[in-house]
């Protein structure tokens, strides 16, 4: 499994192959010329699919996570990122990669180099140019044998070439923790959060003692079944389903359509997970869409200066003709659940405003009108894991 080679006097470093078997939070792993390419969705989903979107979002590894046992002091790890550049926008910054050590903050660094997706949103398209693999390092980590995670970055594509140490590695044991399964827009996936633990799912997972998987979809979470499905598959002791603003905002369907949707993909889950406790998670605030249906445009006017807001393009009066608004999303969602529930009892609901409400955009608006920023991924982990998983919440242990 090993292959020893010594590049530096001061080290003799094991060069350990990345496999499924290393990785937490990925559904599939597809091996490519450079290394392997973790995915959020399985190869059946992504061969159904058709979307730009939806293929960037789900090998952006938001959640997805190297985990090994190890003595090692330093370790390396040589990526091929895929950084995304926007025309007429400033530079973004690279993604983090997180180090953890026994669960704890232990470093963070971010690739140089890689492909570069160049895109131009006022003409709705995307160039790829490739680029050269860059290398991770992390050193001064502590003697001793040691649990050690590296979070991936959660808004940028990596292909994982080579993970090399100063120790053997063996992979990491089972911690026997539930396994939490959680779908949701871009609010999910982690947009504008500041690293891959301080998502708001992250952050809520790691107090609530649970593990991961995150399959916050960007601008994607839209009902399809091949994300019923995957749910359906995914072993999982907790599962949760934020839906509503992508319905709006890409404005999709009507309501008409959108309660049968609603079903489809609840029945589909509950194909595979029958009795698992399962919560529904409606809109957070997002205050042009509360009334207002979709589609949302972007605003170009301030983004030489590196700001994107967001606006709301449908009319208040086509609500009487189905256009769905995120109050109506919110009420659809809170009457299927309280209908299903009855049959179902390990069915629940949270209206997203008890996460991020009227009094939070007082104090912390979205700074693009869509999505929160930093603080606020902090302030909704914390609410989400308040609710969920003490006593009383719908993924609280039961008593024995």
């Amino acid at each position: 499994m090993h292959t020893d080679h010594t590049d530096q006097p001061s080290h003799h470093w094991t060069t350990t192959p990345i496999t499924a078997e290393l990785l937490r939070g990925a559904l599939d792993v597809e091996h490519t010329e450079h290394g392997v390419l973790p995915h959020r969705l399985p190869a059946a989903a992504r061969a159904q699919n058709t979307d730009g979107q939806l293929a960037m979002a789900e090998s952006q590894p938001s959640g997805v996570r190297l985990a090994f046992r190890t003595r090692a002091t330093t370790v390396e790890l040589d990526t091929l990122p895929t950084k995304r550049e926007y025309v007429g926008a400033p530079p973004r910054p690279d993604g983090i990669y997180e180090l953890l050590v026994d669960g704890r903050p232990a470093g963070r660094a971010s690739a140089k180099g890689g492909n570069v997706l160049t895109i131009d949103m006022t003409a709705g398209t995307a160039e790829r140019t490739a680029g050269e693999p860059g290398t991770l390092r992390f050193g001064d980590l502590p003697d001793g044998m040691k649990d050690v995670e590296i979070w991936l970055p959660h808004n940028e594509t990596t292909e994982l070439i080579a993970l090399r140490t100063d120790a053997p590695v063996e992979p990491a044991r089972d911690p026997g923790r539930k396994v939490w399964l959680h779908h949701g827009s871009s609010i999910s996936h982690g947009s504008d959060a500041a690293s891959p633990t301080t998502t708001w799912p992250a952050l809520a997972a790691s107090l609530g003692g649970v593990e991961l998987i995150n399959l916050g979809l960007a601008g994607s979470a839209l009902l399809d079944p091949f994300t019923a499905r995957a749910l359906r598959d995914t072993p999982a002791d907790l599962i949760s389903v934020k839906i509503g603003i992508n319905v709006v905002n890409a404005d999709v369907m009507r309501l008409r359509a959108f309660a049968p949707a609603v079903h489809g993909f609840l029945d589909t889950i509950r194909e595979g997970h029958p009795d698992v406790p399962l919560l529904v998670v409606s809109p957070i605030l997002c205050p042009i869409h509360e009334d207002t249906p979709g589609p949302s445009a972007p605003d170009f006017s301030d983004f030489g200066e590196g700001r994107l807001r967001f606006k709301a393009m449908g009319d208040p009066a086509e609500r009487a003709a189905g256009k769905l608004t995120l109050n109506i999303i919110r009420d659809e969602l809170a009457r299927i659940v309280k209908h299903r529930s009855a049959d179902d009892p390990n069915l629940h609901y949270l209206d997203g405003r008890d996460l991020y409400g009227p009094a939070d955009a007082t104090e912390l608006p979205l700074p693009d009108n869509l999505h929160p920023d930093a603080p606020t991924h902090r302030r909704m982990g914390e609410r989400f894991a308040a609710h969920a998983f003490t006593q009383g919440g719908p993924f609280a242990a039961k008593p024995v």
